[in-house]
C-alpha cells in the first residue's frame, strides 16, 4: 500500500464518518421539535424518549470522527478543533446540554422543572447542526488561520505552535460568511426533517403522525431550497487546487471539475440526493408510509459523503485558508506518517464488526415502538 493510497483511504474513512454524523443528527431535528409536534405532556414524553434511546450513536460518532481525524490528519485537528475552539466548545456545550437534559429532566428534586431541560434539548437541536454544518461549510469556502512549520525548528520563536488562528475570534468569524451560514442553515433543516421522518417511524401514534406529516413539508421544502442554492454556489464558485509541487492556487469551477473528473462522486452524490427526496415525499403523500428515514437516512450519508470526498480528492485542499493560501491543508502536507496511516489500517478492519453491533443494538432498541402505553408503564422512562 503506497502511503497515498492510505492518505486517500482515511480520508474516505474520516468522511464516511462525518456522513454518517450528519445522518444521526436526526436526533438534535427530533429535539428541535418537541413543543411543535408534542402538545401535551405525555406527548413530549414520547418523542424524548424516542430520541433518548439514540442520543448515544450520535455523540459517541461525533467523538469518533474527531478522533480519527486527530489519528489520520492532525494538523487538521491542532489547526481546526485548536484555532477554532469558540466554535467547537460550542458544540460540544450543546451536546453535554443534552445529555444532562434527557437524565435530570424528571429527576426528584429538579428545582428547574422538566421544561427548563427540555428548552435545553431543543437548543441543542437548533445549535448542533447549525454550527456543525457551518464547520463543513468551512472546508470548502476556507478559514482565517496560519500555518507556520517552521516554528518547531526555529529557536527565536516565541512557541513552537505550528498553527494559529489569525484573529481573535477562534472559528466564529466564519459564521460572518453568508454561504457558511447557508449550508449551516440547510443542515439545521436537514436534521430537523430527518428528525421528524425518525418520528413517524419511531413513535406509534396517530395524533402526533399527523402533526408531524405537516411539520414535514414546512422543514423539507426550506432543506431543498438552502441545499439547492449552496450546491449551484458551489459548483460556480473557484475551488482551492494543488500541483504536484504542493502550491496551492484557486482554479474556476474546481469542485464542478471534481465531480466531472470523478464520475463516480457524482454518481453516489445524484443517487444520495434522489434517495433523501423520495423518503420525504413518499412519506408526504402516502399516510400509511412510515420508513421514510431509511431511504432519506441513506440518502443523507451517501450525499454527503460524495461532497466531502469532492473538498479533498484529486488535488483539492480540503481545509483552504483564506489567511494565508499556501497555509491551505492537503491529504499531503497534514497527513499521519506512514507507519501510522499503516498501522491504522489494519485496525480499521474491525469496523465492520462494529457497524453489526451497531445494527444489531438498534433492531433491539427498536423492537417495539413508543406508545402512550408504554411510557405509562415504565418506571425508568425519561
Amino acid at each position: 500500500m503506497s502511503y497515498e493510497f492510505l492518505q486517500h483511504y482515511w480520508c474516505f474513512i474520516v468522511s464516511l464518518l462525518g456522513a454518517l454524523l450528519v445522518f444521526l443528527l436526526f436526533v438534535q431535528g427530533a429535539n428541535a421539535t418537541i413543543f411543535s409536534l408534542g402538545r401535551t405532556l405525555e406527548e413530549r414524553r414520547m418523542l424524548i424518549n424516542s430520541t433518548g434511546r439514540k442520543w448515544e450513536f450520535t455523540f459517541t460518532t461525533l467523538v469518533t470522527f474527531g478522533g480519527a481525524f486527530f489519528a489520520s490528519f492532525p494538523l487538521f485537528y491542532s489547526t481546526s478543533f485548536g484555532g477554532a475552539y469558540w466554535l467547537w466548545m460550542i458544540i460540544l456545550f450543546s451536546f453535554v446540554l443534552q445529555a444532562v437534559s434527557y437524565e435530570f429532566q424528571n429527576k426528584l428534586g429538579n428545582f428547574l422543572g422538566p421544561k427548563t431541560f427540555q428548552c435545553f434539548l431543543v437548543l441543542n437541536g437548533i445549535v448542533g447542526p447549525l454550527l456543525l454544518g457551518g464547520a463543513v461549510a468551512t472546508f470548502f469556502e476556507g478559514s482565517n488561520f496560519i500555518i507556520e512549520k517552521n516554528n518547531l525548528i526555529d529557536t527565536t520563536a516565541a512557541t513552537p505552535i505550528i498553527s494559529r488562528w489569525a484573529n481573535a475570534s477562534h472559528g466564529l468569524d466564519a459564521l460572518l460568511n453568508p454561504w457558511v451560514l447557508v449550508l449551516g442553515v440547510a443542515v439545521m433543516f436537514l436534521a430537523r426533517t430527518q428528525g421528524i421522518l425518525y418520528i413517524i417511524n419511531n413513535v406509534n401514534d396517530e395524533t402526533i403522525r399527523t402533526r408531524s406529516r405537516r411539520q414535514l413539508i414546512i422543514a423539507s421544502a426550506a432543506f431543498v431550497v438552502l441545499f439547492v442554492v449552496y450546491l449551484v454556489h458551489l459548483l460556480l464558485k473557484d475551488g482551492f487546487a494543488y500541483n504536484d509541487e504542493g502550491v496551492i492556487s484557486m482554479e474556476p469551477n474546481k469542485y464542478l471539475h471534481n465531480l466531472i473528473d470523478m464520475w463516480y462522486l457524482l454518481a453516489v452524490l445524484l443517487i444520495g440526493v434522489v434517495l433523501v427526496l423520495f423518503g420525504i415525499a413518499k412519506t408526504i403523500l402516502s399516510k400509511d408510509f412510515i420508513l421514510g428515514i431509511w431511504p432519506a437516512g441513506i440518502g443523507t450519508v451517501l450525499t454527503v459523503l460524495a461532497l466531502l470526498l469532492t473538498s479533498a480528492w484529486n488535488h483539492t485542499a480540503y481545509y483552504p485558508s483564506t489567511a494565508d493560501l499556501q497555509s491551505s491543508l492537503t491529504l499531503e502536507n497534514s497527513s499521519s506518517s506512514y507507519f501510522t496511516l499503516n498501522t491504522m489500517f489494519w485496525v480499521s478492519l474491525l469496523v465492520p464488526f462494529v457497524l453489526a453491533y451497531i445494527v444489531y443494538c438498534w433492531r433491539k432498541i427498536d423492537s417495539k415502538k413508543i406508545d402512550r402505553a408504554e411510557i405509562a408503564a415504565d418506571d425508568h422512562a425519561y
